[in-house]
Order: structure tokens, then sequence, then C-alpha cells
């Protein structure tokens, strides 16, 4: 069994190859169990943590040489900070088996994996939601999946001004400073509502417990892509921009249950079920439209797949 480590993935990933890995599996699918998670209590002052195992696979060839034919589980653990609007620490490994024989292939990095899943599945959606000519990126947030996302967003639409928000000023200073370099023009922001109200793409990656972007805020032609706040007591955006925005997210399965953004909305009436447009499979297989028309505001809501990490794990094995 080979051990794949964080620099080895770096080495081997780029944004548009795995976009297409990504676009192939949400189209075919896989058997993706429901995940299990367990509380870790904490001490006082901090938000208890979790650990959470989630596994999935799909068919092997006959010669099981193809990026199918894999079992993939993954044990994480998310353990937040003190700082509400920094992401949690998250650590895990990633074990990938033959779909064939069952015997262990690799055991990967569990943190590099997700942070390139969640990059590349933003990119994904926005392929299908934002509009084709959005050069304006906002990244809200400026933790260490937040340079990912950046890239993936610039890998799938002609950016050429990114502004980064943070509770922090300098922690987005300092993100502005390792970015240089790149084609595009980045800077720091203090003013979130006017740097929204310039946006074609908001990019939000925080563990923010009350509303980060207002709809009051949103213009016309929008994309608003939330990865952070995962908890069901979490929240990125507020309910006007749930009652304006044509709402898609990765996946049905646990989605709309666990992610505060959307499971608010759904109990107080603000939002239905029927409200919710598509989910990433529907787009990749050309069963549902994703943006109907440029003035459209859309939202992508993701909270992670087993399938979307099988597929990188996959996509990470064949390369290294």
């Amino acid at each position: 069994m080979r051990v794949i480590t964080a620099q080895e993935i770096e080495g081997v990933m780029n944004f548009r190859d795995l976009l297409e890995t990504l676009r192939r599996a949400f189209r075919v699918g896989a058997v993706s169990p429901s995940p299990h998670t367990h509380q870790i209590a904490r001490p006082t002052g901090y938000q208890d943590g979790a650990l959470s195992i989630s596994s999935a696979w799909n068919d092997f060839d006959a010669q099981g040489t193809t990026e199918r034919g894999f079992i993939g589980t993954r044990i994480e653990s998310s353990l937040p900070t003190l700082d509400e609007y920094e992401p949690p620490t998250v650590s895990g490994v990633y074990l990938l088996q033959s779909g064939k024989t069952g015997s262990p292939l690799a055991l990967l990095d569990g943190k590099a994996l997700v942070t390139w899943r969640t990059a590349a599945t933003s990119a994904l959606a926005s392929s299908y939601l934002s509009r084709e000519d959005s050069s304006r990126l906002l990244m809200v947030g400026a933790g260490s999946l937040a340079p990912y996302l950046i890239e993936a967003h610039a890998s799938v639409r002609p950016i050429k001004q990114v502004l980064v928000w943070n509770r922090s000023p300098a922690a987005a200073e300092e993100l502005v400073e390792r970015m240089q370099g790149h084609p595009f023009d980045i800077s720091m922001t203090t003013d979130l509502g006017g740097a929204v109200r310039g946006a074609d793409i908001v990019c939000c990656a925080t563990s923010a417990n009350t509303p980060l972007i207002k709809g009051e805020w949103l213009q016309e032609g929008t994309h608003l892509d939330l990865v952070g706040s995962m908890h069901a007591d979490q929240r990125e955006c507020d309910d006007a921009v749930i009652s304006q925005a044509r709402l898609f997210l990765d996946s049905y399965d646990n989605t709309p249950a666990t992610a505060g953004d959307l499971k608010e909305p759904l109990t107080e009436g603000v939002l239905s079920v029927q409200d919710i447009a598509s989910d990433l499979a529907e787009l990749c297989q050309g069963d549902r439209a994703g943006r109907r028309f440029y003035e459209q505001i859309t939202l992508f809501k993701s909270t992670g797949t087993a399938l979307g990490d099988l597929a990188v794990a996959g996509h990470i094995f064949l390369r290294v």
C-alpha cells in the first residue's frame, strides 16, 4: 500500500483535469451510504468537534485498471477554533481500496484531498451557474482553502480582479501578498457590502454563525458559492439571499439537512424543497438547467460528497 503525502498530491494536481474527472464522476455516480458522525466534547469556550466517516464505491472493469473500480473511506476530525469566522481545523486520511479485491491501494493525506475536492467542486458548479463573462471575484474568508478556491474559479471564468475580505484584515493582507504574481489583480477590502455589490462571483469559506452576506447587497447576475458554515447552527447568508437566488446543491442527500443556510429557511418556511433547482449530478448529467438568464442570481451550497472524495482519490492515485 502506498502512502501519498500532501506534497505529492500538490505535485500532480491542476484544476482543469480535476474538473473533468469530477464531471464524469457526477455523471456516472457511485454508491455512497450515509456518513457516520460522532461528536467530540471540547473544553469550555470551544465548540464541540466532530469525527466523521464516509465511504463510497463504484464498479470495476475486467482488468481493474481504469479510474472506476475503487472503494474509498475518509476518516476526518473537525475541531472548531475560538474564532467564529475562521474555518475549523480539519485533519484526516483517505483509504483507497481496489473495488475488485478490496486490497488497500493507498492512504492519502485527507486534508489535501478535501481541499482540492472542495475547490474543484465549486469551480465545476460555477461552470454551469456563473455568467461566462464573470471577471470580478470576491473571496470572503482568508483561511487555507481560500487560495485554492480563487484559483479554481479563475480556471473556469476570465477572472481579472479578486478582492479578499476577512474578519481579520491582517489575514486578508497576508493572503493577498502570497497570491501576487497570478494573472489577475488581487487586493483586500474592509467594505464587505461594497465588495458584494461589485462582484460577479462571491465565494465564502468561513465558519460564521451569523449571516455575512445580505440579500440587499446582491446585484443582478451574481453567483454565490457558499462552501463554509456547514453545520445546522451556522450561516453565511441571510434569508433575503435565499429568497432571491436560484438554489443548487452538491447533493440532495445531506446538504439540506446539515447546512444552516438551508436548514433554517426550510424549517421557518422561507424555503421549500421544491425551491431547490438541482444538485450537481443533475447539472452534470444535463437533466436540469443551470443559469437560465443573464440577470439571474444563482447560489451553490456545498457540504462535500463521498462521491467527490472517491473521484479525487482515484484521480490522484492514477497520477502519483
